[in-house]
Order: C-alpha cells, then sequence, then structure tokens
C-alpha cells in the first residue's frame, strides 16, 4: 500500500497538469513502515527524453540525483517514480515495464484535456517482466 500525503500529492497533480500534453515525471520521496509506503515529497523532474514527450519521459539525471541527495537530507528515501499518460489511462504500459526498477512503486497518472483524472499504481517484478497494481491512497 502506498499513501501520498496531500501536499506531494498536489504537487505531483500541478506538474502533471502543467506539462500537458507532454508526459510529466518524478521522484516520490517518504519512508516504508511496516510494509506501507509514505510519500511525504514529491520532486517534479524534467522529461529529459529527446523525442516526442507525448507518449516518452526520461528523468533528467541531475535531477534524479538532487532527488536522492534531499532524500538522504531529511533521513527519509526514494520510493518511486511518478509520469503522466495526457489524454490516456493509467496503466503500466510495455515501456513503463522495460525501464522501470524492482521494488519501487511507479504512480501513473491519467492527464485528459491538460485536467487531471485518475492515477494508480505499480510494482515492477524483479525481472521485468510483469507490474502488479499496488493499493494507492490520496
Amino acid at each position: 500500500m502506498i499513501r501520498i500525503e496531500p501536499e506531494a500529492w498536489k504537487e505531483m497533480v500541478r506538474h502533471a497538469e502543467a506539462t500537458f500534453p507532454k508526459e510529466c515525471c518524478g521522484v516520490m520521496i517518504g519512508a516504508e513502515e511496516n510494509g506501507a509506503r509514505r510519500i511525504t515529497l514529491a520532486v517534479a523532474c524534467r522529461n529529459a527524453y529527446e523525442g516526442d514527450q507525448k507518449d516518452r519521459f526520461h528523468i533528467d539525471g541531475r535531477d534524479q540525483v538532487a532527488a536522492e541527495r534531499r532524500a538522504r537530507e531529511l533521513g527519509l528515501d526514494v520510493i518511486g517514480y511518478f509520469h503522466s499518460h495526457p489524454n490516456e489511462d493509467a496503466y503500466f504500459s510495455s515501456t513503463d515495464l522495460k525501464h522501470s526498477w524492482p521494488w519501487y512503486s511507479n504512480v501513473v497518472m491519467s492527464v485528459r484535456g491538460g485536467v487531471f483524472s485518475h492515477a494508480k499504481s505499480f510494482i515492477a517484478n524483479d525481472d521485468q517482466t510483469a507490474a502488479e497494481p499496488e493499493d494507492l491512497h490520496y
């Protein structure tokens, strides 16, 4: 189970809507306790994908390092990543699976017409052949 606190969630939605019609991306920071993940900080990142960003993203490496550094400063961990699907459903695509890291939560946000619609979270298995839905609360 993953719970995203209100301020972190607001930042995720703001970033997803602001980048529409391109995919947004970012890092979720928090802690895991008793099998539950709690996100207290969302870090919006630059989509560094060098192609059409309407259906692809690549987190800028400098943003990734800065987010990891921030997590350490706060005594927290990178728990996962988020990105949007402009004018699409919130699903974990084969591309998402191929580029995911096992263990991490992956929140996919559907943004339709520039307005947040819904979100789902997924965790990829160790060999990145499948992803299980994760109970998401925001």
